[in-house]
């Protein structure tokens, strides 16, 4: 059974998902706090809710970014005011009607609680690829695509 604040954090980053499917680099970093950490997909490492801010900002602006469809695996505390939660997320282009595997996920995000507000301390985002390992990615492929009701 899931606990208040288990929801609380899962909350935090369905909510930061969708800031990013909105386009909002602004929703996206204020999830952070003051310096909060984030390192893309591309192993880009951006230190402080403002440069989040400025770093998503010409992306949104200038790439059409497909939305993240994404599923929380575990949730752990490591305190009472600390939690690492991981996640799988995939991407489906405008346009497609599938998930695209080369563009499959690994999430973690570690939460604080800061002035009584669960916030990102660290967001990371590493590719999905498993080397040599087709049929993984075909699982998780598989396993995001239960998202869409597929």
């Amino acid at each position: 059974m899931e606990s208040s604040t288990e929801k609380k954090v899962q909350d935090l980053y369905l909510n930061f998902l969708d800031a990013w499917n909105d386009r909002s680099a602004r929703g996206m970093a204020d999830y952070f706090i003051a310096d909060g950490e984030m390192i893309g997909f591309d192993g880009s490492q951006v230190n402080g809710r403002e440069d989040v801010y400025s770093h998503l900002h010409p992306i949104f602006e200038n790439h059409p970014t497909p939305p993240y469809f994404g599923k929380v695996k575990s949730i752990s505390f490591l305190s009472e005011d600390a939690a690492l939660l991981r996640a799988i997320a995939g991407m489906m282009p405008e346009g497609k009607t599938e998930l695209v595997p080369e563009l499959n996920t690994h999430q973690t995000l570690i939460a604080v609680k800061s002035d009584g507000e669960w916030r990102i301390k660290l967001f990371q985002n590493t590719p999905a690829q498993f080397h040599g390992r087709p049929e993984l990615v075909e699982q998780m492929t598989a396993e995001l695509s239960e998202l869409l009701g597929k």
